[in-house]
């Protein structure tokens, strides 16, 4: 008989209880029971033994990913070796701040291999050099729209509504030396986006181009078959007779900034995402025609990096030249990792200058753009508005890129046009102060283009090589 003791152990005793009736009904079915008990004796030792293999394989294994999130974080050659679709998302908002502000370390992003082939050089689309040429007065066939007949004008861009007295800056048109621009053709245009979607990548001047081609296209779509919708930092312009759609983006830098509010973006410190444009790359990615820019923000002083990998927002200060130039490599290896030149058409505009000093093309001369009403003649100007050094290094990373970008080289041509500017004449959000009033110099808008004038002849450029 076996005796049971009550301390041991639940699952021990249910054992010894069913050997003692087995033992009782072991002449009935000696052989079945016995291996039914060996079954159940080795299922039982088996599950103990295995639950505190788990138990010891999950303190190892825990033990193990902290050890290699550890190792991954302290390993700079992981921090930059990425695609940029496989960064993880930021999240820089105006609200974003530095913890704290060091110089840059020449620290760069080293992006993954197996990019698309370079098909060649880029290729100059056009038969003779269009953007080398003058302004040809033309109150024949110019402008080619009226400022108050276009529904999506914009009130920084509108000179005329806001008290310019002259229309000559409608007037000028641009004429190439040694050809003929096509001339605009709203619905051929149309035809060529039929199905497609064509979006405007930048800042503001980009914007105002944007406004451009709505008030170059929109006359030839009924009021009924138009629509325009703002979503955040995309508008969207829909013709539905042709199912496409003329779209503006918002990305000043281009990569993700603390900027990245089309509306609110007035900031002290301006912080970006050196590495990731993941942001606005989401939205772009699909378009079938892309036009971008960049240039205006990179000329406020120095600007701030904070990588995407960065886990104690500690930034690197850079100066705005080296600043731009990894902003352009990020955007670079998005177009060289995902253009197809035959089946995406992709657009670099460059520099949009400014008429900041009138001694500049005036000898002695005070002020600025302000009551600037014909271009400059002098062939050769060009203003400190526009920056050697960032044209050259724009260019530089273009021609890396190849036939996946052209380039509508606007900058000399616009360089010209000190009465294109609003100056005083367009709408200000904060009312102006009597000691401003009495120097309009001293508010003038030099920067931006009134419409119609400068970015219509951009937007004809563009139509010659679509």
């Amino acid at each position: 008989m076996i005796i049971v003791d009550t301390k041991w152990p639940t699952h021990k005793i249910i054992i010894l209880r069913m050997m003692q009736k087995w033992q009782k009904k072991k002449a009935q079915f000696p052989v079945l029971a016995f291996v039914f008990l060996i079954f159940i004796l080795c299922s039982i030792f088996y599950n103990e033994r295995y639950i505190h293999q788990i138990h010891q394989e999950n303190s190892n294994n825990n033990h193990q990913i902290t050890n290699l999130v550890d190792a991954y974080d302290n390993n700079p050659f992981n921090h930059f070796n990425h695609t940029l679709d496989e960064l993880p998302p930021v999240a820089l908002d105006r609200s974003s701040k530095c913890e704290s502000t060091v110089k840059y370390s020449g620290q760069e992003a080293k992006w993954a291999v197996g990019k698309q082939e370079v098909t060649g050089r880029r290729e100059s689309l056009e038969r003779c050099d269009v953007f080398s040429g003058k302004w040809v007065f033309d109150n024949s066939t110019y402008p080619l729209y009226n400022e108050s007949d276009c529904p999506y004008m914009s009130d920084q861009l509108a000179c005329h509504k806001h008290g310019r007295p002259d229309f000559d800056y409608h007037y000028w048109r641009w004429q190439p030396y040694g050809c003929d621009l096509k001339r605009w053709n709203a619905t051929e245009l149309w035809e060529k986006l039929r199905g497609k979607r064509l979006m405007f990548v930048g800042d503001s001047l980009n914007r105002g181009q944007w406004i451009s081609m709505l008030c170059l296209l929109q006359s030839v779509i009924p009021a009924n078959k138009r629509s325009i919708t703002p979503q955040a930092h995309l508008t969207t312009f829909r013709a539905e007779e042709y199912n496409a759609t003329v779209e503006f983006l918002w990305a000043p830098l281009l990569v993700e900034s603390n900027s990245d509010d089309p509306v609110d973006h007035r900031l002290d410190e301006r912080i970006m995402c050196p590495d990731s444009l993941l942001r606005h790359s989401s939205e772009w990615k699909n378009a079938d025609i892309l036009i971008f820019n960049s240039y205006l923000w990179w000329r406020q002083g120095p600007v701030k990096l904070l990588w995407s990998t960065e886990r104690n927002g500690v930034c690197q200060e850079i100066d705005e030249l080296r600043g731009m130039n990894l902003a352009m490599e990020a955007w670079a290896e998005w177009i060289d990792s995902n253009v197809d030149p035959l089946e995406k058409k992709v657009f670099f505009v460059t520099m949009s200058p400014t008429h900041q000093l009138r001694e500049e093309w005036e000898p002695q001369g005070k002020g600025n753009c302000y009551n600037q009403r014909t271009p400059i003649d002098n062939t050769s100007y060009w203003g400190s508005g526009s920056d050697l050094p960032t044209m050259q290094m724009v260019d530089k990373v273009l021609n890396r890129l190849g036939s996946k970008v052209s380039v509508l080289n606007i900058t000399q041509l616009s360089e010209y046009r000190k009465d294109g500017h609003p100056s005083i004449y367009r709408k200000f959000w904060e009312p102006r102060t009597p000691e401003q009033l009495a120097n309009p110099s001293s508010y003038s808008d030099c920067i931006h283009w009134c419409l119609p004038g400068v970015p219509d002849v951009w937007n004809e450029l563009l139509f010659q090589f679509l």
